[in-house]
């Protein structure tokens, strides 16, 4: 089992490269920066963090070809993976339609153009030209194959991600989803040729702290916005009422974090995040394992203390290694 750990570059960059480097002190094997327009830039805090780091490896979690160009990705990864000596992965997915009409932009047939992103980033990180003749000459050879996972949750995009990526970063916290997932993604991995090792990566709401009861309550705004974005199918395979969910989309939509915190029962925790105490956590990965999951990934909240949460996390990395 690979252990990851997610960020948001919404803090002080020093903040950031902190965590980064107990993270890699603790035995994270990667390290995903979320990818937005309204946090701080995530190739130049990647940058930072290679720098600052020199056995954890890094990429965008994830970047879409909506706002970023997949040349721009390509050139942005090629060259994170020169500043860490060969230590870059990237992210790509397809974003979500209320960030394009934020930015104006259009959100057409997103598995579609995150398919021919990804086989653009590879034949760029080749060192191969695009049919209409762009190429990264002017950035040093890569060596050695960048993994590129695509970000997915829906059946259309899981097995696109088993068809083009390297890896796919399953947005689910739950077995019920990965027993869905593991299959279209196998389904995807057979018409794209079979791989020799593929990243089947959980990519997680997680809350971890020895008091179970402060681990739940640190998660309930989280599983709010997530619950609030679920379509009607899942919070039925969560046996979650859909009259509920509204009530939480409406609070939110007001930003009446406390209401849309206070609907969160225990149920929907277990639905959409992993949380509890290291033997809670430990159990899920072990339940997760069993479905095909090899990558799991620690996403927010972490915990009410985070530096003292990622330190629970390390007997947890080291019991599967």
């Amino acid at each position: 089992m690979k252990f990851s750990l997610e960020l948001l570059p919404n803090e002080p960059i020093k903040d950031i490269l902190e965590v980064i480097k107990l993270a890699e002190n603790i035995g994270f094997e990667n390290i995903w920066i979320t990818d937005h327009y309204n946090n701080r830039d995530v190739f130049e805090v990647l940058a930072l963090a290679a720098h600052e780091t020199s056995t954890i490896h890094m990429g965008s979690g994830v970047s879409n070809p909506f706002v970023r160009n997949p040349v721009t990705i390509a050139s942005a990864t090629a060259t994170l993976n020169e500043i860490s000596d060969g230590r870059a992965i990237v992210g790509v997915g397809p974003g979500d339609k209320a960030t394009m009409e934020t930015l104006n932009l259009s959100w057409s047939k997103p598995v579609k153009t995150v398919k021919n992103a990804i086989n653009d980033i590879r034949v760029l990180l080749n060192g191969e030209k695009l049919d209409q003749g762009a190429h990264l000459n002017g950035i040093k050879k890569i060596e050695s194959n960048i993994p590129i996972y695509m970000a997915a949750q829906g059946p259309m995009m899981l097995k696109a991600s088993g068809e083009v990526a390297d890896g796919c970063l399953i947005n689910a916290s739950n077995s019920k989803d990965f027993e869905i997932a593991v299959p279209l993604i196998k389904e995807g991995i057979q018409k794209g040729g079979n791989k020799a090792d593929y990243y089947f990566a959980a990519y997680t709401a997680c809350s971890i702290d020895e008091n179970v009861d402060v681990a739940y309550n640190q998660a309930k705004t989280v599983v709010a916005f997530i619950l609030a974005g679920a379509p009607d199918v899942v919070l039925e395979r969560h046996n979650i009422s859909v009259d509920v969910a509204v009530k939480i989309r409406n609070a939110l939509a007001v930003y009446d974090f406390k209401t849309a915190s206070s609907l969160v029962d225990e149920n929907m925790i277990d639905a959409f995040s992993v949380c509890g105490t290291p033997e809670d956590i430990s159990a899920k990965i072990e339940e997760f394992a069993k479905l095909g999951i090899n990558e799991f990934v620690i996403g927010s909240p972490i915990g009410k203390d985070r530096e003292n949460a990622l330190k629970l996390v390390e007997d947890i990395i080291n019991s599967f290694n």
